[in-house]
């Protein structure tokens, strides 16, 4: 049977907006990018989206430990991702992927979030969505 599965991820979405100059403006390389928003047109509006996320972990996924890892990655440019949020009106998410496994024999998944990840979240006015399906 399949294991637990999860990752998380750091991601700036909105509209009309070029993730490149985000990329530039933090000094961070994303993972992932789209780029719908920085050429369409006012009338239809896309968004684009800035993404940093860590590996895939299989087995004993620990998403305290993922979190603060991703954080610790952050937490140095805290004030330039405040900026470019306020600049360029972003919506910061941290983003949970589960795949959790229904075998019994499974270790249970621990979901949770430290205080000072917490705090880093806050201060920038992120928000946290977890997202899971069962294999």
């Amino acid at each position: 049977m399949a294991s637990n599965e999860g990752r998380v991820f750091f991601s700036l979405a909105g509209y009309q907006y070029n993730p490149d100059e985000i990329t530039e403006l933090l000094g961070l390389t994303p993972t992932t990018v789209v780029n719908d928003g920085a050429s369409s047109p006012t009338e239809k509006p896309a968004i684009s989206v800035w993404e940093l996320s860590l590996d895939n972990v299989a087995g004993d996924v620990d998403i305290f430990a993922l979190t603060d890892d991703l954080i610790k990655l952050l937490e140095p440019e805290k004030d330039a991702i405040i900026n470019v949020i306020e600049s360029h009106n972003l919506s910061p998410k941290l983003g949970v992927v589960l795949t959790l496994s229904t075998d019994e024999n499974q270790a249970p998944l621990d979901l949770g979030f430290r205080g000072l990840s917490l705090k880093f979240l806050s201060d920038i006015g992120a928000v946290i969505d977890v997202d899971y399906a069962l294999s």
